[in-house]
């Protein structure tokens, strides 16, 4: 079941009842959906809510975001609706980024910090490289989605489907290349850094980066596989969401997802 609540924000399980909510930002040329399997590994305690970014997926005829305060704003926006509980962000790659600056913009509009902010295979933003991908050629950008591992060869194989996510993808590069952040305050949230063990672009060393955005406690989680370990490793990596829960609130009703 895919529920829409308003363009940003999707629910692949309702969950009236939930004690938390787990707002999941996805990557550079990603989805909502990137998350739907994530819904079925939580308890009935903790509700999954995914992000969806303009150009893709159900708003593919939506233009995509020029900028990273466009998307913020409207990703907070629809995010400060569903605050009316507990609740975490988690955020991959671009989806780091954009869950660090949701959680700044969000304070702004007077919304409590989150339960723990969750930032995975990226930088953080005071030290992440610039980049010049969103200049290449198709070619180019091809070869980049190659090399993090993370799109269907059979997708990139497709010229028309190659044409529609280059279109996103190029838009998101752009967005996230672009992106500087402004002096701000640090949080006072705690933030788990997760980290593929085999990531060209986040080691332990550069994870580290992350802690001085919060005065809250940081914690460093290494997972094995690349840039996109989130896939085969889902079950662990939502079990270590969970571990950060008051455990009274995660296990309400199930187990948490075993891990290998």
């Amino acid at each position: 079941m895919n529920v829409r609540m308003g363009p940003w924000l999707r629910r692949y399980r309702t969950r009236p009842g939930a004690a938390v909510r787990l707002i999941c930002i996805p990557h550079a040329g990603g989805g909502a959906g990137a998350y739907r399997a994530w819904a079925d590994l939580l308890p009935p305690s903790v509700e999954l809510i995914a992000v969806q970014y303009p150009g893709r997926e159900d708003r593919f005829t939506d233009p995509p975001a020029e900028s990273m305060d466009e998307l913020v704003d409207g990703i907070a926006g629809a995010v400060r609706r569903v605050a009316d509980r507990s609740y975490l962000v988690f955020g991959h790659s671009m989806g780091a980024a954009v869950a660090y600056e949701t959680v700044q913009r969000l304070r702004g509009l007077g919304v409590a910090e989150p339960e723990w902010l969750l930032v995975s295979g990226r930088p953080a933003p005071h030290q992440a490289e610039p980049g010049d991908v969103h200049l290449r050629d198709d070619d180019g950008l091809c070869a980049e989605l190659v090399r993090l591992g993370g799109t269907d060869a059979d997708v990139l194989a497709d010229p028309d489907l190659r044409a529609a996510v280059l279109g996103y993808v190029r838009a998101d590069y752009r967005i996230i290349e672009n992106y500087r952040p402004r002096p701000a305050p640090k949080l006072s949230c705690p933030l788990g850094v997760f980290v593929g063990d085999t990531d060209p672009e986040l080691d332990l060393t550069g994870a580290e980066g992350w802690r001085s955005v919060t005065t809250g406690r940081t914690d460093v989680q290494s997972f094995e596989g690349n840039h996109f370990y989130l896939g085969p490793r889902r079950r662990e990596v939502v079990a270590a969401i969970l571990r950060r829960l008051d455990p009274a609130v995660a296990q309400a009703g199930a187990e948490w997802p075993s891990t290998p």
